[in-house]
């Protein structure tokens, strides 16, 4: 993991280090094409003067000839006898190109240079066959120019290994002067605010960065400290009603004769009065640090069976049968309410989108399945699945649709709830219809 990170590409040291190494080599590459640009240039025009001067001499000496040899390797052509192949490629500039030649020691192969030249409004074609040994015998200036050709490229090899080995180095040691505020700056948030006020006095871009994240977080501890404040008064001023109404569904209940048509509702009461104070305790529990929850072992199937049970009132006047499939008992480390609550909501739009077929719950070692085959959710839908006051829609003239209550806000709470713990929730479309949810919780 260390590796992967040094050499990450997203790393902003690398991007620097690479930059800087990129700009050294693109400028070095430009100091060696002026170089080579000048050292061909300058070979050009020292081989033009010394053909000129050979011209004149040879015209001197012989007057005008078809060709005129000069020992060591130039050939001189009226224009009208050159060689096909270097007539249709001569210009004024002195060019080059590679040619092979047959010498007693065998052949070898060096570069051939020729240019038109006009004089006296006659053209001619000048050559000069490179050769080191002969330059250095008879042509003194090519022969210094050929040594400092090479005394140059050698340097300048050295030179370009140099420059990048010294932006190498110099991107090493400003990468980590350019990062180190970054990295002063993440441990002061990761650690407390005291550390981050004293970032933000300093005047560079690191300072600014530091106040906006200091102006940010007093923000967010405000607004969670409020949340906080609204759930426990919220949650204290509830508990209070729903304390007595379970109270006095108590007290009516015992007043009741054992075969009374009334025990069903006092019973519903006092459910419905417990089952909303646990649905405060989780609401509590949602609003702690998740590292502050004591997780408890706790059974799986227990929840299961009893949430299924609890709702099976939607399935009221449905052919929808509901299964609990599990090969053995099953335990997670969890708050029982919050486990409660994501599963509660589950099984209960399972049981309100589906008007036929089957529910089935079933548990095994790593997850939680709840798949029904009710209505399904729009592929339209499927970015906005887990939004708050997200619903699916039905028909206008489908007979169900006043039937089906709800705000649009169970599988926002289920989704929370698995952040909360660390646990993952995911959606599959069936083939034959309907939806599966699991819960993995391993």
């Amino acid at each position: 993991m260390l590796v992967k990170t040094m050499f990450s590409i997203d790393s902003i040291a690398n991007k620097f280090r690479i930059s800087y190494f990129l700009f050294a080599l693109l400028l070095c590459a430009t100091f060696v094409s002026i170089f080579m640009y000048a050292e061909m240039k300058l070979e050009q025009e020292l081989v033009k003067a010394r053909l000129i001067q050979q011209l004149a001499l040879s015209q001197e000496k012989e007057g005008e000839q078809p060709v005129y040899i000069a020992n060591p390797g130039i050939k001189i052509y009226d224009y009208d006898n050159a060689p096909a192949n270097l007539k249709a490629m001569a210009t004024d500039t002195v060019q080059e190109t590679p040619v092979t030649v047959d010498t007693e020691a065998g052949s070898i192969n060096t570069n051939l240079h020729f240019f038109l030249y006009h004089k006296n409004n006659h053209r001619y074609l000048l050559t000069y066959l490179e050769d080191s040994e002969l330059v250095m015998e008879s042509y003194p200036v090519l022969a210094i120019f050929e040594q400092l050709e090479d005394i140059f490229a050698n340097a300048l090899r050295v030179a370009v290994i140099l420059s990048l080995l010294i932006a190498a180095i110099f991107s090493q040691l400003s990468s980590r002067q350019i990062t180190k505020p970054l990295l002063d700056l993440k441990k002061a948030v990761e650690t407390d605010h005291q550390n981050l006020t004293q970032l933000t006095h300093l005047p560079s871009e690191v300072g600014v960065l530091a106040r906006a994240i200091d102006e940010k977080n007093q923000k967010l501890e405000q607004y969670l400290k409020r949340e906080q404040l609204f759930t426990g008064d919220v949650s204290h001023e509830l508990r209070t009603p729903l304390t007595i109404i379970m109270g006095a569904s108590e007290v009516l209940a015992s007043q009741l004769a054992d075969d009374s048509h009334l025990s069903e509702f006092t019973n519903r009461i006092s459910n419905t009065a417990k089952e909303t104070s646990e649905i405060i305790t989780a609401l509590l529990l949602l609003s702690r640090a998740p590292e502050k929850l004591d997780t408890p072992q706790t059974p799986i199937n227990n929840i299961a069976v009893n949430e299924a049970e609890r709702l099976k009132y939607l399935l009221r006047y449905k052919s929808v049968t509901c299964t609990v499939v599990a090969e053995q008992e099953y335990f997670a480390y969890v708050r029982p309410e919050l486990l409660k609550m994501a599963l509660g909501n589950l099984i209960k739009n399972a049981f309100q989108y589906t008007d036929e077929g089957e529910v089935i719950i079933s548990i095994d070692a790593e997850k939680i399945t709840v798949t029904d085959t009710g209505l399904g959710i729009p592929e339209a839908m499927m970015p906005l699945l887990y939004e708050r006051f997200e619903r699916l829609e039905l028909p206008h003239n489908d007979k169900q649709s006043d039937k089906i209550e709800g705000t649009g806000l169970g599988l926002s709470i289920v989704q929370r709830i698995m952040t909360h713990m660390g646990w993952k929730l995911t959606h599959q479309a069936n083939t034959t219809g309907g939806s599966t949810f699991s819960i993995y919780y391993q």
